[in-house]
């Protein structure tokens, strides 16, 4: 079977694994089910060590532009001025304190033997899955008011700085270069977010308005290309994708040409409709299952460390803040993520840092926590809201 047959089989495998998922996720009662799960597990299932039905490497660079999608997503959702307000000053302090519990939790761990890749596992327990975390609290209604700004500051802190980290220390040059690309591609980002307000041309507005709608798609053919252009520029300087498509988000934030909401369903489109599932569907083929059957305490163990290392330092950090019912449910949010996990799983196993068995725990440690900890976070909730008085008789 020739690489383009090869191909083809696995997007079809990939497709219909993405075109169940939002009916497997409607149809278990009582509870949302987030879509990434079920797309990691459908993998699991087509992939190598199951069906065999599809195969990693004939859709990696889809896959590789899913995972640019993802992070272009959690970039545009970052609003820099929220870290200016107190909401953002807690949520750096919360991260810092789990960035040292993680060193010194997973120091101790390399030096008896149980982890190989001090840096990635290090990281990977810092993070916060907002992208994931979003549709379940908007639907619990716990996005509102001045609880729903820390959770978002809260989110983008664990999403923002982990990608940063990995910027600096994952990167295929050394850290000092890192920073010097870090902060080249940060120009170029800005050349980019200004260009609009420097170039006066009513004749290409209108070319850019006029074909916003039509067949030429002008202006998602403009960000796909900035995208993509940030996603070479971080490759190409040593910086891994995940940066130049978070980036990405963050000047398109700022520089949305044409109509806003129109842009944004048709990147809905094209990244939820097509990129990102073939990402999530073949990091779950890539994922060794067998390892994680020999040794589920390995998972048990990340998804504890990710509760106590992310989310314990929130009772401590929002405790004048935040009264005592919200620090908890704080806690469980902010140790919920996956996207992060895979991302770091994909990254440590293409250049080597990381075992295939560390891999497929972290990320089902990751699977464990979107199933459990946004749960139990409502629950808590709920179990402490006001309940309605009862009507009086007659």
């Amino acid at each position: 079977m020739d690489s383009l047959t090869r191909g083809i089989d696995t997007l079809i495998a990939i497709a219909i694994v993405a075109t169940l998922a939002p009916f497997l996720a409607a149809a278990v009662p009582g509870k949302r089910v987030p879509q990434v799960v079920i797309l990691i597990i459908g993998g699991i299932i087509i992939g190598p060590q199951v069906l065999g039905l599809a195969e990693t490497a004939s859709v990696e660079l889809f896959a590789n532009v899913g995972l640019g999608f993802v992070f272009l997503f959690a970039g545009y959702e970052l609003d820099p001025l929220l870290f200016r307000a107190r909401y953002g000053r807690n949520a750096v302090l919360a991260w810092v304190i789990a960035a040292v519990l993680a060193l010194a939790v997973v120091g101790i761990l390399e030096a008896a033997g149980l982890v190989h890749a001090f840096v990635p596992v290090s990281i990977a327990l810092t993070t916060t899955g907002l992208g994931t975390l979003l549709p379940i609290l908007r639907d619990n209604d716990m996005l509102s008011g001045e609880f729903g700004k820390y959770i978002v500051a809260a989110g983008a802190t664990g999403e923002f700085l982990p990608i940063v980290a990995v910027a600096i220390f994952l990167g295929t040059t050394s850290s000092v270069a890192a920073i010097v690309s870090l902060l080249m591609i940060g120009g170029l980002a800005a050349v980019f977010a200004l260009a609009p307000r420097l170039i006066h041309s009513t004749t290409i507005t209108r070319i850019l308005i006029a074909g916003e709608h039509a067949t030429s798609q002008t202006t998602l053919r403009l960000t796909v290309l900035l995208l993509l252009v940030l996603l070479g520029f971080a490759a190409r300087f040593g910086l891994d994708i995940v940066l130049g498509a978070f980036i990405a988000g963050l000047v398109l934030r700022r520089w949305a040409p044409g109509h806003v909401h129109s842009l944004e369903e048709k990147l809905d489109a094209v990244g939820y409709g097509f990129f990102i599932p073939i990402f999530f569907v073949s990091s779950g083929m890539a994922l060794d299952i067998d390892s994680i059957a020999a040794a589920p305490l390995r998972l048990l163990a990340f998804f504890l460390l990710l509760l106590v290392i992310r989310g314990l330092p929130a009772l401590l950090v929002y405790r004048r803040t935040l009264n005592t019912t919200q620090r908890r449910q704080m806690v469980f949010i902010t140790a919920t993520t996956l996207p992060m996990l895979v991302a770091l799983a994909h990254i440590g196993l293409a250049n080597g840092t990381m075992l295939p068995e560390n891999a497929a725990a972290l990320v089902g440690a990751g699977v464990l926590s979107v199933l459990v900890f946004p749960a139990v976070a409502v629950a808590i909730g709920s179990h402490t809201r006001p309940q309605p008085a009862p009507a009086k008789p007659g």
